[in-house]
């Protein structure tokens, strides 16, 4: 089976760093367990709004990310009985490119260069199953897709869901 995994909000956790560099920079206390749906700039004030926004921009955010409880170990697993393929939006952000390779390097070594897709759209992909947190990926993708929890898909319906990497073990391996 030839699979697609994107990496932020499935592999590596963006949301939690919007939230954490948004405590730091607005002196806040927001959570997960504050925001009901939507993406994080969409739960704090409108002034506050813009920061977010731009964190993406800033030096370091996608090297920093902290991984997906259960990603590492579950995607070794995967890589070790099926075709895998990290498929990510890499080159939307001007650092984000080098920043996603050095993140897989250190917490997925296993996936090689040659299984490291950076791309922008993803429905040019060719395979049996997409993972991705964004449903405008899995709309156009030609196989199975599995729609992976986040709080900004949370009202995203006609899609397979995943709320967790245990839960793709036990589907996949």
């Amino acid at each position: 089976m030839t699979i697609f995994v994107d990496m932020d909000d499935v592999l590596a956790d963006t949301y939690g760093k919007h939230i954490e560099l948004y405590n730091k920079e607005h002196k806040q206390e927001l959570s997960l367990a504050h925001i009901k749906s939507g993406e994080v700039w969409h739960n704090v004030p409108e002034m506050h709004q813009k920061s977010i926004l731009q964190h993406a921009y800033q030096e370091g955010f996608f090297r920093d990310l902290e991984p997906i409880k259960d990603a590492i170990q579950v995607m070794e697993a995967l890589y070790n009985k099926h075709e895998v393929y990290i498929a990510t939006a890499a080159t939307q952000f001007p650092n984000s490119l080098k920043e996603k390779s050095d993140w897989l390097d250190q917490y997925m070594p296993f996936i090689t260069w040659q299984h490291r897709i950076m791309c922008g759209h993803k429905f040019i992909l060719k395979g049996d199953l997409l993972i991705d947190d964004r449903t405008y990926n899995l709309e156009k993708f030609d196989g199975d897709t599995l729609l992976f929890n986040s709080p900004h898909n949370i009202n995203d319906t006609g899609y397979t869901r995943v709320s967790s990497w245990l839960e793709i073990a036990e589907r996949l391996l």
